[in-house]
């Protein structure tokens, strides 16, 4: 199935749909199962039909590929809450085999926001998220008092160390596109939810976390969990970026103590801070001795090397090299010729070897990176392609992502000693391991309060604990809670700043980036302890270990055709996600972070 860096796009031909079962036939296991093969081909077989429009249309932008690629993905609705209602009443057929029951669920718990059977429901959803998204996508705040569009505001917010100006594009954000789409979001919480009491679920927040193999209570609990095992690091970062911070800017800025400012993190959303290094890093930290960007650039690499160097990675392992077709058909510079998405994202469009990645490749160090962990949705892609159609898919949705971060995380100084673009004497000693760790902190660790908050404010909103009068005050009270953060100007309880993060008007699940950042760390501390790796965790390298590749393939191959523990275990050997090994990764930071906190009042 096609881009797994972002959400699936999978398509029918409309008039093409499932049949029914009759109204006056009792279905029995078999006829149920009977059903189901046919709904799965059905599902198959358009969803290739709907890659291969939208990879063309995302390769060349134009009115005739946007209305063919907009028509597939509207007919999708269609088949897939067709059958999702369908597989809700065979689900409470007795006696179904235990992988029949299992596909029905997923069935039920591929869409995200199902409408219900009233009449004109699904068609005033789509309208709703069309205006909402239309409100997001047009959304400007301002910069000096003119007008400033999404992507550049973005950008300032990272460049920028003006305090005045930073509240002046935070504010302007959130009111000019959060609090427009309230109530029209508030209209679409209720759609969903009719639609997910259709399925058989409480609510859509019960639908979202039933599809992770066990009870929504008892995964909303595994999270939780997971994130006390890491808040003691984050706490720690957060600690000492506030001291940081109060340095730049005084006390009426910044208090030494409480907590940060949200605008003054380098992120619209303070979810990621890594553009305020420059603040934050230890006298010398920046200077590494090497330059990834440099490296390429001595070594003659070009975008098709880069991709070439990638693939060997994933060789190095054991696993085949990529299909003939996958060097024909992919996209690795942007075209002269016209507008494409540069996005990057990874497609499978047959759905079995037509393996693609799609970039507009720089040669710098960022997109070596980048193509590192594309490639490794490719290589996910191709090793479950034996699984049925239903379970062409990662064992949850925190795996895919994660396996590509986890390969990504393996770019240390021995890996390119390895492959021949750092020489051994230029390998930075462990004196610089501090700024090294604390750059990756500023976005890995960082993420984690805001990557779990997200949906722990939907899931409120669904099931009823937020009610509409304090979905701005429950989102500041929970980004306080979480993340230690608070607005930089007062909030009224009109507005909706939730809505100014784009996955909350796309309707976009978002546990799963959680997961994936806690997921990359256990998979790259199994492979490091398989490669029998000695050093510390954060230098190890497995290149060209096929003993890891041969576990880990095993895991990629099961898709998601078993529960996630079984996967997890397959390659990890434990049944259990965790942030533990985040926690060991990072642990030489973390002693030095405590050392910097001493005598701080830290937490908020």
């Amino acid at each position: 199935m096609k881009s797994l860096s972002s959400v699936l796009a999978l398509a029918v031909a409309a008039g093409v749909a499932t049949p029914a079962f009759a109204q006056d036939a009792t279905p029995t296991p078999a006829t149920v199962k009977t059903w189901l093969s046919q709904a799965e081909k059905d599902y198959f077989d358009q969803t290739i039909r709907t890659n291969r429009t939208e990879w063309v249309y995302q390769t060349n932008i134009t009115y005739d590929t946007a209305e063919l690629t907009s028509a597939g993905n509207a007919a999708l609705t269609k088949l897939q809450v067709d059958q999702a209602k369908q597989a809700a009443i065979l689900a409470k057929v007795p006696g179904l085999a235990p992988d029949v029951a299992r596909k029905l669920l997923v069935i039920r718990t591929q869409i995200t926001t199902p409408a219900p059977t009233t009449p004109g429901a699904a068609e005033e959803f789509a309208a709703l998220q069309a205006r909402v998204q239309g409100i997001y996508g047009k959304g400007h705040g301002t910069l000096n008092g003119e007008p400033v569009n999404g992507s550049d505001i973005e950008e300032a917010m990272g460049t920028t160390r003006d305090p005045a100006k930073l509240k002046e594009m935070w504010v302007s954000w959130h009111d000019t596109v959060g609090t427009p789409m309230k109530a029209d979001y508030v209209r679409m919480v209720d759609i969903a939810n009719a639609g997910a009491r259709e399925l058989g679920f409480a609510d859509t927040g019960a639908l979202w976390r039933s599809n992770y193999d066990m009870d929504p209570d008892a995964f909303a609990a595994l999270t939780e969990k997971i994130w006390g095992e890491v808040q003691p690091l984050y706490r720690q970062l957060h600690c000492y970026v506030r001291t940081k911070l109060n340095e730049k800017y005084g006390d009426a800025v910044q208090p030494r103590t409480g907590p940060i400012r949200a605008d003054l993190l380098g992120n619209m959303w303070a979810q990621e801070w890594g553009n305020i290094y420059d603040i934050v890093a230890p006298a010398g930290a920046g200077d590494l001795g090497y330059d990834v960007t440099d490296l390429l650039a001595a070594k003659g690499y070009d975008p098709l090397k880069m991709v070439k160097a990638g693939e060997g990675f994933y060789s190095s392992l054991g696993l085949a090299q990529l299909p003939e077709t996958f060097w024909q058909r992919s996209q690795f510079v942007k075209p002269r010729d016209r507008e494409v998405v540069c996005h990057a994202s990874a497609w499978d469009v047959d759905n079995k070897d037509d393996l693609r990645i799609k970039m507009c490749i720089k040669v710098n160090g960022d997109d070596f990176g980048v193509i590192h962990h594309e490639l490794g949705h490719n290589y996910y892609q191709r090793a479950y392609n034996v699984q049925d159609p239903l379970y062409l898919n990662g064992a949850n949705d925190g795996f895919h992502e994660a396996i590509g971060d986890f390969v990504a995380l393996s770019i240390t100084p021995e890996y390119l000693v390895q492959i021949g673009l750092l020489d051994r004497a230029k390998v930075p000693g462990p004196e610089k391991d501090t700024g090294l760790l604390l750059r990756q902190a500023m976005d890995k660790v960082a993420f984690l309060p805001f990557g779990l908050l997200i949906d722990r404010w939907r899931w409120n909103v669904f099931n009823g604990t937020i009610k509409p009068a304090q979905y701005e005050t429950a989102w500041n009270d929970m980004r306080l809670k979480y993340q230690g953060i608070v607005p930089p100007a007062p909030r009224s309880a009109d507005a909706f700043d939730p809505g100014a993060k784009y996955h909350i008007p796309a309707v976009v699940p978002y546990t799963r980036y959680f997961l994936a950042r806690v997921l990359q760390f256990q998979f790259f501390e199994a492979a490091c302890k398989q490669a029998g790796w000695k050093g510390p965790l954060h230098r190890c390298s497995f290149y060209g270990n096929k003993a890891v590749g041969q576990k880990l393939n095993a895991m990629l191959t099961m898709g998601a055709s078993k529960p996630w523990p079984d996967a997890l275990e397959a390659f990890t050997g434990s049944r259990e996600m965790s942030g533990a090994s985040m926690v060991r990764y990072f642990a030489p930071l973390s002693r030095w972070l405590e050392q910097q906190n001493r005598g701080k009042g830290c937490g908020w």
